[in-house]
């Protein structure tokens, strides 16, 4: 037992003895997850996010009792003013000014939308007050163009598609206050709604909630995917292994030690990163349950035995890094650690559903409660457990413990 806890001690303070790893493992997670909680930790709020929204009312005055253009144009101008004082509105509202050729306006919105400076035009078409009373007396269909509101939007464009959905609920009021005014809506018999919260009980989850989690896995993986086949590919290109094996160490007690010395490195990490988001980015975390620790572990050992595979495919330390700067974007950046995972062609979602990062990243969260878990708990756990029994038993036969062997 005495000679495990020593390379256990060694791995320690080989690690932290070092700048650059120091670096990478310790400094470089915290910066990570301070500057993404500064730059993003405000999506979501009132007032954080605002759109920028094009209308332009082609429709000339109807003359009549209702006009209900003006109706659509009046909505969207309230809708873009602050809901109290102080804050922004949810977005700003451009329109033509007066006297400028609306054809020229809707043209040139329209090529603003296209490459991204505008997020949503809206567009009142002509004859949409007389094509809308025929609809709602009974004497078209739906579908006819002159009673139709048009929408551009640009569709590769998150921006674009979050403010369609927001004009999308605008035009519904809309569509109910028109139906009232003509008289064709009757209040009493309007279904229902009643909204609550499902979940944790205040509501929305902040970024840093979101974040802190995906950090500290990516503390981990990059500890488990630099630092243990650069630690056994150095020692064993530099024949320091060699000089363990002439003692009574033997490679099992060997690798006990190696994996509490990592295991032990993680935890480091993630106190440090713990700390720092909760006490001075104000996560509300907290991991001091079964199950958040169970993940936690499963994630160390999961990164550990992926460096234990790294160490078996390289014949040198080099080679080594090599594998592991190609291994560490897709698996990072397709995990889901630092944003949600949506609408990826079908290539890049067939590297997330094999992508380990995925379940351990969903498995973690959903233990905390920042997730409602889209993936079944069952899979967060047996997809990790399958990849460290494939690399486990790859490493077993491929990794050469000497040069000389």
């Amino acid at each position: 037992m005495k000679a495990i806890l020593l390379v256990t001690l060694e791995r320690l303070t080989t690690a932290f003895r070092e700048r650059v790893t120091l670096f990478w493992f310790i400094i470089f997670p915290l910066f990570l997850l301070v500057i993404l909680t500064l730059i993003f930790g405000n999506m979501g709020k009132q007032g954080q996010m605002s759109f920028s929204v094009a209308l332009v009312n082609m429709e000339a005055s109807s003359g009549g009792p209702v006009d209900f253009s003006q109706i659509v144009e009046s909505t969207f101008q309230q809708a873009a003013k602050p809901a109290a004082e102080g804050e922004e509105p949810l977005f700003s509202l451009v329109q033509p000014a007066r006297g400028e050729n609306k054809d020229a306006f809707l043209s040139r919105e329209k090529q603003a939308v296209r490459i991204g400076n505008l997020s949503a035009l809206i567009v009142i078409p002509s004859g949409f007050n007389q094509g809308l009373m025929a609809r709602i007396i009974g004497g078209t269909s739906a579908s006819d163009a002159k009673s139709a509101i048009t929408v551009y939007q640009n569709k590769g464009r998150a921006g674009s598609e979050m403010a369609t959905s927001i004009i999308g609920q605008i035009i519904s009021r809309i569509d109910r206050e028109i139906l009232a005014r003509s008289g064709k809506f009757d209040e009493d018999k309007a279904v229902p709604m009643v909204t609550d919260w499902i979940g944790s009980a205040k509501g929305e989850v902040s970024y840093v909630d979101f974040l802190l989690p995906g950090v500290i896995l990516m503390g981990f993986f990059v500890t488990g995917l630099f630092g243990v086949p650069s630690s056994i590919l150095f020692a064993r290109d530099r024949q320091i292994l060699r000089r363990y094996w002439v003692t009574p160490l033997s490679v099992s007690r060997y690798l006990a030690g190696f994996s509490l010395g990592h295991i032990a490195q993680c935890m480091v990490q993630f106190f440090l990163l713990y700390l720092v988001g909760r006490f001075a980015l104000g996560a509300t975390l907290r991991f001091d349950r079964i199950t958040p620790i169970a993940f936690l572990l499963l994630a160390s050992v999961s990164f550990l035995s992926f460096g234990f595979l790294i160490a078996s495919l390289a014949k040198t330390a080099n080679a080594g890094m090599a594998i592991a700067n190609i291994l560490n974007m897709p698996m990072m950046f397709l995990g889901g650690l630092f944003f949600p995972i949506s609408g990826l062609p079908p290539v890049l979602k067939a590297i997330v559903l094999v992508n380990p990062l995925t379940y351990l990243a969903e498995g973690l969260r959903t233990s905390l409660g920042v997730e409602s878990g889209g993936v079944s708990t069952p899979l967060t756990i047996v997809v990790p457990l399958a990849w460290i029994a494939l690399c486990l038993i790859i490493a077993s036969r491929r990794l050469r413990w000497d040069v000389g062997r």
